[in-house]
């Protein structure tokens, strides 16, 4: 008896232990949708510097300090904070992350299709990557910033990035499709997520979402490409960015006259006769996305019959934010157009996610259910319920996402005296002016919960001294909130060009 009683229980309590560490591994499997709430709640009762606390608690060792969500996180509430030297430092960070999983994914692509852990134990266990869609947006806030700073040239070299990296992430995608599409029929799996019994496949599938040409291209990046080369004085090279941002947000008025009136406003002739500010307005609202998560039950066939492994799928629900539709200045109105809806890119993102998804959730549950089996049968009703707990705490879905990002973000352009001008959105005055001033000048805008945050504003260029007599009808302005401004002026003498949108006139002192 005194030898055979620990024979018999040895391999039930190599089983328990091996299952205590799995569980023990997926508890340090921090939430990152829980850092993210604790860090907005800081937000709104202490303002950006309270929420930036928040964050940085969280990152303790050196890797975590250097880890890409965290440093996009960061890098977002510094550049809110118009702390751009340091929000550039965050975002360099995070972008050498972006940078070797591009090397990979030009070089052994494989590599990155899904990992081991993933598979077995839980998603949360893949390096985080980053959605397709942030990728882009690093190196379109990091444009930003250099614009911010007067930066222009390591702009430029930031525009032309995020132009490589679209082309790396479509090359990339194509090939991960087409190899989770293959293991799929080889194992049995189901191919999407409308098999699953109980998933909100309408928050997928809604027209906003099939819309998208892909779920990574924005048409921001690319208009604010265009405007960067105009600025700079190189018509070439603005017309295929505002090419680009009419392909992916088509029939929106200020992304055409964009490239319908581009030869006229960089034309020597508006140039030496321009009188007033051509103003690009970029309007920030509402907050990007929460991934939650949606659990599932399978039945699993083994050798003792069927057993239920527990999985779990990401869920977007659609965003309800109320849509901005106008603004004015100088007595004009214009109207607000949106361009990027981050909440509909996530939602197409994760579309194009659940192939593989679905794909790693079969794979675990038959992993876990031959598991569950094999401890019941080591163990009896005991090893069956520690199977199944094991099987529930170890699954869980993946929750990391850029949750700092904007959740709409609208543009307007038009021309205003140069000076400072007070601005209302939607009817609400703020309550600080915005200065304008030279050829161009760009004014970012956040409404970041019941304030607007203005970042500094971009002027290049000098308008002629001396203006001619009649010159060329400008259109109006365009574009959001500010409670707060602070400029950036450069006062390169670089040409300047005017827009001429259709959806507004100019208002009648402008004309004098």
């Amino acid at each position: 008896m005194t030898t055979a009683h620990p024979n018999r229980f040895r391999p039930r309590l190599l089983w328990v232990l091996a299952l205590s560490a799995a569980l023990t591994g997926c508890a340090t499997m921090q939430s990152h949708d829980k850092v993210a709430t604790d860090m907005q709640t800081a937000g709104r009762t202490g303002g950006i510097p309270a929420a930036l606390a928040s964050l940085e608690s969280t990152a303790k060792s050196e890797e975590e300090k250097t880890a890409l969500l965290y440093n996009m996180e960061r890098g977002e509430l510094l550049r809110m904070d118009r702390r751009y030297a340091d929000s550039t430092h965050a975002f360099l960070l995070a972008d050498i992350k972006v940078k070797e999983w591009e090397e990979t994914a030009k070089t052994n692509p494989s590599k990155l299709m899904g990992t081991v852990g993933a598979a077995i134990i839980s998603e949360r266990l893949k390096v985080y990557e980053g959605q397709d869609y942030e990728k882009v947006w690093l190196t379109t806030r990091l444009a930003l910033n250099r614009m911010a700073a007067s930066d222009f040239e390591n702009a430029r070299v930031d525009i032309k990035r995020t132009h490589e990296r679209e082309a790396i992430i479509a090359e990339f995608r194509a090939k991960e499709t087409l190899a989770a599409e293959e293991e799929a029929k080889a194992k049995g799996a189901t191919s999407g997520g409308k098999e699953l019994n109980g998933y909100p496949v309408e928050t997928l599938n809604d027209p906003e979402v099939l819309a998208l040409k892909n779920g990574y291209s924005n048409a921001l990046s690319h208009y604010l490409a265009g405007f960067l080369y105009e600025m700079l004085n190189e018509p070439g090279l603005a017309a295929p960015g505002y090419r680009k941002a009419i392909e992916l947000k088509p029939n929106t008025p200020v992304l055409e006259e964009g490239l319908r009136g581009l030869d006229q406003r960089t034309g020597f002739t508006w140039k030496r006769r321009q009188r007033m500010t051509d103003v690009l307005f970029i309007v920030e609202a509402g907050d990007a996305p929460a991934r939650k998560p949606k659990a599932f039950t399978l039945p699993v066939p083994t050798g003792r019959g069927m057993v239920t492994a527990s999985i779990s799928y990401p869920v977007i629900e659609p965003s309800t934010d109320p849509l901005l539709t106008t603004l004015s200045a100088a007595g004009t109105e214009f109207k607000l157009e949106k361009v990027v809806d981050v909440n509909v890119m996530a939602r197409r993102a994760l579309k194009d996610e659940m192939p593989g998804m679905v794909l790693r959730g079969f794979t675990r549950a038959v992993a876990k259910g031959v598991l569950q089996n094999e401890l019941q049968k080591r163990g009896g009703l005991i090893g069956g319920i520690i199977g199944a707990a094991a099987s529930v705490a170890t699954e869980q879905a993946d929750d990391r996402m850029w949750r700092m990002l904007p959740g709409r973000v609208y543009v307007a352009r038009g021309y205003l005296p140069p000076g400072e001008h007070v601005v209302s959105i939607n009817g609400r005055q703020l309550p600080v002016p915005v200065k304008v001033d030279g050829q161009y000048a760009l004014v970012p805008l956040r409404m970041y919960e019941n304030s607007v945050l203005t970042g500094d504003v971009v002027m290049l260029g000098q308008l002629p001294t001396v203006a001619a007599a009649e010159p060329p009808a400008p259109p109006a302005a365009a574009a959001a909130p500010a409670t707060t401004t602070r400029t950036t002026r450069n006062t390169r003498a670089v040409p300047s060009t005017a827009v001429k949108p259709a959806v507004a006139k100019p208002a009648a002192d402008a004309k004098k």
